[in-house]
């Protein structure tokens, strides 16, 4: 039996057959699926299919790709939606400084940055920058806060923003564990993630033939260090890469982990399973 600890189940991409999906993903090995939210609306929708398939559990939380849009109020509503039953963790939250202010495309940003110049409102886009890096911590910390009052642990997303993303977590290290979802990272990130107490989850980026690095790492990470799950409808693996991805391919990326750690598929399964039913709380099967 296989967990998908990570899918977005509630997304768009699914409204045609998401039933028909769901039994696919029972037929294929895949006997629970953890829906994530990402902001209220979606937070809302995840608990509505938990309730709706008791296959399914959810998450809550506020992504930080959805702050600016994010009322003051957020926090408080996504408490409320916490003390759902079928809510196993908060998240997906963290840091995104992948699409800050100052990454324009404005070609004479671009060019002025390349020939040493200072580009027009380049300190706006400092000021701008930083606001939105403000922004996302308050929101992460506020998360991180209601993870510990309630108990329950948090899915992290970080991009292009390591060092701030860890830094965040130190001073609950020992108070809360984390998953840090879609790793793709080397062995060291790795370490540094096992030694505070947190683990990682692994998507479909597994299965392509480049991500050599992150091979290397699936090789030497100890077993209950880790997840799977598809990231859906994102991420998927050989041989789908590229096409709508669903809670059914855990199996293909459980079998390339089970391939790369030289193991069977029954032993990954077992593996993961419970590192999942431990970190998220499920009960067992």
């Amino acid at each position: 039996m296989l967990i998908d600890t990570h899918s977005h189940l509630d997304f768009p991409d699914f409204d045609a057959d998401r039933a028909d999906i769901i039994q696919r993903a029972t037929e294929a090995g895949v006997t629970r699926i953890i829906s994530i939210g990402t902001t209220l609306q979606t937070s809302r929708a995840a608990l509505a299919l938990a309730d709706t398939f008791p296959q399914i559990y959810a998450t809550v939380g506020l992504h930080p790709c959805e702050v600016p849009e994010a009322s003051a109020s957020a926090i408080e509503e996504i408490a409320e939606l916490a003390r759902h039953p079928k809510v196993v963790a908060i998240g997906e939250c963290g840091l995104d400084y992948h699409r800050l202010p100052s990454n324009s495309s404005n070609p004479f940003t671009a060019a002025s940055s390349t020939m040493g110049g200072i580009s027009p409102g380049h300190e706006e886009l400092a000021l701008a920058d930083a606001d939105l890096k403000n922004r996302q911590s308050i929101f992460f910390q506020q998360q991180l806060d209601l993870a510990l009052e309630l108990k329950l642990n948090v899915v992290i997303h970080q991009r292009d923003s390591w060092a701030d993303t860890l830094a965040t977590l130190k001073p609950y290290s020992g108070r809360l564990q984390a998953v840090f979802h879609c790793f793709s990272g080397t062995w060291a990130q790795a370490q540094e993630l096992f030694s505070m107490g947190h683990s990682i989850s692994l998507t479909g980026i597994v299965t392509f033939k480049n991500a050599r690095e992150l091979h290397s790492c699936v090789q030497q990470i100890p077993a209950g260090s880790y997840f799977l799950e598809t990231d859906c409808p994102y991420l998927a693996p050989e041989p789908h890469r590229g096409k709508r991805c669903e809670p059914a391919y855990t199996r293909q990326i459980a079998e390339r982990v089970a391939a790369l750690r030289n193991q069977s598929i029954e032993e990954i399964s077992r593996e993961t399973s419970l590192a999942a039913e431990q970190f998220f709380r499920l009960p067992p099967r």
